[in-house]
Parts: structure tokens; C-alpha cells; sequence
């Protein structure tokens, strides 16, 4: 994203990432204990950038279950192919996390045109990203999300 959402995821949003001090590890599956949220996406062959920066804990349950917890709530600004998106993270997003996909994702909502949609799903193939938010998807480059955004 050039302004970047994700997330993303986390994430879809879901989530957003490079800069990540995730200090507090609660990662029950096969992550290290210094692995960061951010690490999390990369094992799962997803950009960091997913995540926006400022990632204060992260849990990782067996099942794949992921939340992240962030200072605040977080918004930024994506522009892509000629339009506008603008994504607001809450303070805890999460969903399930398996190699290429983060499904179940909440906490993440985009804004298109005037209204705030819902970020279900993030799915990797490829060099591309395609988000489901609610009724459509966008597909982005996953180099839009090379970088996480910072929150305004």
C-alpha cells in the first residue's frame, strides 16, 4: 500500500510492521520466545507491513489463533491504483493465521468512499494480496505492504 494499511491483518489486518518492539511473547506454537508479531507474519508468508507500527504483545495459540495489542486504536491512509483507502485498527486485532491467509480477522475496518467495512479475510498468492471486506475484494501487490505504516 502506498500509504499502507493491515492490516491486516492482521490483517489483515490483521493486519503492519518492521519496527515492531513486541516485548511480550505469548506464542504457544513453535515461535521462538524473541519472535515478534511481525516475525509471525513473515513464518506465515505474509508482509510485515500487515501490521501497523507500535506492536506492543502478540498471542499465538496452537490452533493458529492470533491477536495483537496495540497502544490505541490506529488509523492510515492507502492509496492504490487511483483510489483512497484509509484503515482503523483497534487497539486488539487478530484472526487465524495459517502459511499464506489470515481468516476470522477482526478488529480491522476499512473505509471506502463513506462508509467503514469489516476485514474478514487476507490471502496471499504469489506477489499479491487480496483483501475480503465484507461484500468485495481488493487485490493490492504485497509490496504495498512492504512497510508498516505509522498511526496518525
Amino acid at each position: 500500500m502506498s500509504s499502507h494499511f493491515l492490516l491486516i491483518v492482521l490483517v489483515a489486518s490483521i493486519l503492519h510492521v518492521a519496527y515492531a518492539t513486541a516485548a511480550a511473547t505469548s506464542a504457544n506454537l513453535t515461535a521462538d520466545a524473541a519472535a515478534t508479531a511481525y516475525d509471525i507474519l513473515e513464518k506465515n508468508n505474509l508482509p510485515r507491513g500487515l501490521l501497523p507500527k507500535g506492536v506492543q504483545s502478540y498471542n499465538l495459540s496452537p490452533d493458529g489463533k492470533f491477536e495483537v495489542t496495540l497502544p490505541g486504536e490506529c488509523d492510515f491512509p492507502v492509496t492504490f491504483g487511483g483510489q483512497d483507502f484509509k484503515f482503523r485498527f483497534a487497539s486488539t486485532v487478530g484472526g487465524v493465521i495459517q502459511a499464506g491467509s489470515i481468516h476470522e480477522v477482526y478488529g480491522v475496518r476499512v473505509q471506502i468512499k463513506f462508509g467503514w467495512l469489516g476485514l474478514r479475510q487476507v490471502d496471499r498468492a504469489g506477489d499479491q494480496l487480496t483483501l475480503q471486506v465484507e461484500q468485495f475484494t481488493q487485490t493490492f501487490p504485497t509490496s504495498t505492504f512492504a512497510v508498516s505504516p505509522s498511526c496518525s
